[in-house]
């Protein structure tokens, strides 16, 4: 089981990659680089339930891991350090969430949509809290129990990749970039720290 823990975000990281990459290239008007990853789960396009599964659910089953491994180690460390831990796992829920509410592919404003947008949103601010708190809480310097600088920079380039970037390159790079460095975030967190 410690294996898995330690190697959790990147098996999770290369679910989500080749996901993406095998159902994108199934959908011919489907382009990685201008659409955003959810698109491919939304209803009506083709084999969206087993992408929702491979890109959405199953990665964020397995964020859980870290999440829970860096929780156990805290041991007595502070409120902040333990509620940051819990926020990581609210982060790796929520992006899990997203395959269980896709888009709807007819009406992005409909209840559907607003559903799917209210996890993508629920992930990015669970995982911001997160690593502030991470950071904050005694795990910002060398020989903590978290990782505190690493992951908050993680999460930094995430949020910075899923709210501003979309203002100046493609959404699909943007997201991709987003959820990449969550992914890194995560191995962050599951890793003991020296």
């Amino acid at each position: 089981m410690h294996g898995l823990v330690r190697h959790a975000a990147v098996v999770a990281a290369t679910a989500f990659a080749v996901a993406l990459a095998a159902f994108g290239t199934r959908f011919d008007a489907y382009s990685q680089i201008a659409h955003p990853p959810a698109l491919l789960g939304a209803s009506e396009v083709p084999r969206a339930g087993a992408f929702n599964l491979f890109a959405f659910l199953l990665p964020g089953l397995l964020a859980t891991l870290p999440a829970l491994a860096l929780r156990a180690r805290l041991g007595a460390a502070g409120w902040a350090t333990r509620v940051g831990a819990q926020a990581l796992l609210l982060s790796a829920l929520a992006f899990g969430a997203q395959g269980l509410l896709p888009l709807d592919s007819l009406d992005l404003d409909a209840t559907a949509s607003r559903l799917h947008a209210a996890a993508w949103t629920a992930w990015w601010i669970a995982f911001g809290v997160a690593a502030a708190l991470l950071a904050w809480g005694g795990g910002w310097g060398r020989g903590g129990p978290v990782g505190g600088r690493r992951i908050a920079a993680c999460a930094l380039a995430s949020l910075a990749f899923a709210l501003l970037a979309p203002a100046v390159m493609p959404v699909g790079i943007a997201q991709r970039l987003a959820f990449g460095f969550w992914f890194l975030g995560l191995w962050f967190a599951g890793r003991p720290q020296p």
